[in-house]
């Protein structure tokens, strides 16, 4: 089932849901608009030129009021929201219609499972071939949140958990 507008604002109010900070006008029908934070990463050049997935991939973290986003280039930005999803709760990460158009692509693995929290990495890749500029604040997608029959039975506890900033892979760490 998904949550409602007047369902958000409940579990806001009352705490079984965390989205901070958030302002009444970001709460749509059936999602919460989430902003642009001030942080963005990019990978840093490796002498093999070659990343790996078995070793910790190195990263330039910037903070910034805007980030232009040339033609072709991959970007790791943050949101301004900390989120926290109790156990039986999950959410959808929608990127905005109108920035698609623009040639904005705005991914991350558009899912975040019940029991995370943290600020939410996206995954921004200029497909235009004119530069984009990125700035704080902006509304870059929305949380689409999903009510699940009972609590998960293991909610997310992972490498992500607590996350603050643009946080880069952490693919290394898996077994």
């Amino acid at each position: 089932m998904i949550l409602s507008d007047g369902t958000i604002r409940e579990m806001l109010a009352d705490g079984r849901l965390t989205v901070t900070p958030v302002e009444d006008n970001q709460i749509q029908p059936a999602s919460v608009d989430i902003r642009l934070g001030n942080t963005f990463s990019i990978v840093e050049d490796s002498s093999k030129g070659i990343i790996r997935l078995d070793e910790k991939t190195n990263y330039k973290t910037m903070t910034a009021d805007s980030y232009l986003l040339l033609p072709g280039q991959f970007v790791l930005a943050t949101t301004m929201e900390y989120i926290r999803l109790p156990d039986n709760l999950t959410a959808f990460v929608e990127g905005r219609s109108s920035l698609g158009r623009m040639g904005l692509f705005i991914q991350n693995a558009g899912w975040v499972d019940p029991g995370f929290a943290g600020e939410i990495t996206l995954e921004l890749f200029n497909a235009n071939r004119c530069a984009i500029e990125l700035t704080t604040g902006r509304r870059v997608g929305q949380l689409v949140f999903a009510l699940m029959d009972k609590n998960a039975q293991r909610p997310y506890r992972g490498k992500y958990q607590g996350q603050r900033g643009a946080t880069g892979s952490r693919v290394y760490l898996d077994e």
